[in-house]
């Protein structure tokens, strides 16, 4: 399948588990991959690096406004942008710091909100429409208690999807999100040994939901928060 061909499309957070899954998805597809990264440890394992249709930006934080709106502006094009970038903390109600709250908004709410206005500016300049796809997280949809914090800045990228899909559905852009259970990642498997890993959602399996949710192929499908829980 090609659907992706000759189709610029953005990855925050690319060179993670889950932003691998989602570039090799694209890349399978046909699409031209930018991924911009903040902290250059974060490519050691990303396989994609020198691929001809990659295009790896380093040094970038998506927290702050001009580093967003320069990045976008410079782009050939936008099709699709997929916001995975973001950060997680646990910790009791009572023990977690407003440096804490305001680090989880910052790395998910913020860099969600700023680069989705972004690319919504850049579809509006192409007039052909645009997908964008957000993560939120199953805490930010089920009440679970020792990440108040994280869900809450979670619960903002749902709110955002699924009012802002309402504001720009007239210019084709279609906006959704997937929610995730705990992914099964190294890390996650590192942190909780004992845990059912096999009922955990796979990598390439929500990557294939949130390029569907990408794709032109999706031609109606806007404004859902997608639960991708596996079996947890």
């Amino acid at each position: 399948m090609s659907d992706f061909e000759k189709r610029h499309v953005v990855v925050t957070g690319g060179s993670g588990a889950l932003g691998t899954g989602v570039v090799t998805e694209l890349l399978e597809r046909g699409a031209t991959v930018h991924v911009p990264v903040y902290v250059p440890k974060e490519l050691d394992r990303f396989p994609y690096r020198d691929h001809e249709r990659v295009h790896v930006r380093l040094g970038l934080d998506f927290t702050v406004e001009g580093t967003v709106e320069k990045y976008y502006a410079a782009l050939p094009s936008c099709w699709a942008s997929i916001h995975i970038a973001g950060g997680f903390r646990m910790a009791p109600f009572t023990d977690t710091s407003l440096e804490d709250f305001l680090y989880l908004m910052n790395m998910n709410a913020v860099t969600c909100f700023l680069s989705s206005r972004e690319a919504v500016k850049k579809m509006r300049e192409s007039g052909d429409g645009g997908r964008i796809v957000n993560v939120a997280a199953k805490p930010a949809l089920v009440p679970t208690g020792g990440v108040v914090a994280y869900a809450a800045s979670k619960a903002v990228v749902a709110t955002l999807t699924t009012s802002l899909a309402e504001e720009v559905a007239p210019d084709g852009i279609w906006v959704n999100a997937v929610a995730p259970s705990i992914i099964d990642t190294s890390a996650n498997r590192r942190s909780m040994p004992d845990a059912d890993h096999d009922a955990w959602p796979k990598p390439a399996d929500i990557a294939a939901t949130i390029v569907h949710l990408a794709s032109p192929s999706n031609a109606v499908g806007r404004g859902a928060i997608v639960p991708v829980y596996g079996r947890s």
